[in-house]
């Protein structure tokens, strides 16, 4: 085994790290944000990841997490319809992408490309991630619906540290 083997190893495991953070991540904050069951999303989260892997014969490298973008559109439904209706219209998106996976089956996965370009892609994911940023902020330094709910000198350590094993796999 060479060093670039090693390298290669390294890069894969800082990868897998890197992805679990932010997927966990994600799948804890968007239920506690909206008010649903963090378990629940764990669950269905990795049932439908493994889901979408068989039907799409692994073409896709993806795991489904919960998506922030989801967060307006699950407080509104919380409020319009409670938690069963919401649930009802998340099970229902959950379809959609099972839909799409079979999609993927089918033609290959550069139909994906083809729908939803990088042109399109990139600017909805910018202007979800900037609309998020006062948020992020408030949580680095400890708040919570205005709530200082951690002192800030541990909010910005943990919120340091995990900014770390983001950095280098961004320049990667």
């Amino acid at each position: 085994m060479d060093a670039g083997d090693v390298f290669a190893g390294f890069k894969t495991l800082f990868q897998g790290v890197q992805i679990l953070f932010v997927a966990f991540g994600a799948l804890v904050l968007v239920p506690l944000l909206t008010g649903l069951d963090p378990g629940v999303a764990l669950c269905t989260a990795g049932i439908g990841t493994l889901i979408f892997q068989a039907v799409t014969g692994m073409k896709v490298p993806v795991f489904l997490a919960s998506s922030f973008a989801f967060v307006p559109a699950i407080t509104c439904g919380v409020a319009a319809w409670g938690v069963p209706g919401t649930l009802c219209g998340l099970a229902a998106s959950g379809l959609l992408y099972v839909a799409l996976s079979f999609v993927v089956r089918v033609f290959g996965s550069g139909v994906v490309t083809r729908l939803f370009p990088p042109v399109v892609v990139g600017p909805v994911i910018c202007v979800i991630g900037l609309s998020l940023a006062p948020s992020a902020v408030g949580m680095a330094l400890g708040r919570s619906g205005g709530l200082q709910v951690v002192p800030a000198e541990t909010a910005l350590f943990i919120a340091g540290i995990y900014l770390s094993t983001l950095f280098p796999a961004a320049l990667s």
